[in-house]
């Protein structure tokens, strides 16, 4: 039976992260892995991340896991917090969720099983079959997605049709070798991790997920646009030796 690490980068989730804890504790007490972990990766809050993340240790120790937080000294970004969980993870694989559980716990499995046909990266995807979005994200933000992604096609030619979805999964030594070359710390990581993959020739399967917009986003619109720029710089990087 497989392991799994699951790493949670969050920053001022003092009010969610509980609940998260407590689904993904209940899930893993009924999964059939060997062992398994969850490290939350404090991303310098403001407000006691941290502490009520610690509070939740019994429900994953329930779930026949372990719990660990990690704080950065500030606030450094998803991608950089998102680096440090997986690099500081121990198990067979990593999976990597947003702090609201956008895409529920229970949609591992679809991941899991993409990991079992021989896939070194699983990753979930809201845009293989859009009927399985419950809670749609604005408009605006609709649109801006879907011209992201092509600009992603157009600069990395990464054939991939959700790079975003906060739900992915590696295992262990994918989990290193991308997180060890990975440069960037903001919320164009997302690229640049597939885009590494795809130059270590690991295979990354799409998985379709249920998913769900939850209000209360800490990513401003300053900052997604931001990510356009982290496209270019992801073959900036490539074009300088960075990722050798």
């Amino acid at each position: 039976m497989p392991s799994l690490s699951v790493v949670i980068p969050a920053y001022n989730e003092a009010l969610r992260l509980p609940a998260t804890l407590r689904s993904i504790g209940r899930h893993l007490a009924g999964e059939p892995l060997d062992s398994a972990e969850v490290i939350v990766v404090d991303d310098g809050s403001s407000d006691d991340t941290g502490r009520r993340a610690l509070d939740e240790t019994a429900e994953i120790e329930r779930g026949r896991a372990t719990l660990r937080v990690l704080t950065n000294e500030r606030n450094r970004g998803k991608g950089f917090s998102v680096r440090r969980g997986m690099l500081a993870a121990r198990k067979d694989w990593v999976l990597f969720t947003d702090a609201d559980l956008s895409a529920p716990i229970t949609e591992l499995e679809g991941l899991l099983s993409a990991a079992k046909d021989g896939h070194a990266v699983a990753i979930g995807s809201r845009a293989i079959n859009r009927a399985l979005i419950g809670v749609r994200q604005p408009v605006y933000r609709e649109v801006v997605g879907r011209a992201f992604n092509l600009s992603v096609r157009l600069l990395t030619g990464l054939d991939i049709a959700d790079t975003q979805c906060g739900f992915k999964l590696f295992s262990l030594s994918a989990a290193r070798e991308i997180a060890a070359r990975q440069r960037l710390e903001r919320f164009g990581f997302d690229v640049e991790q597939l885009y590494l993959a795809r130059k270590l020739g690991l295979t990354v399967a799409e998985v379709p997920v249920r998913w769900n917009d939850a209000e209360g986003s800490s990513v401003g619109l300053a900052e997604g646009l931001g990510a356009f720029a982290d496209v270019w710089r992801v073959r900036w990087n490539d074009w300088r030796g960075r990722y050798s």
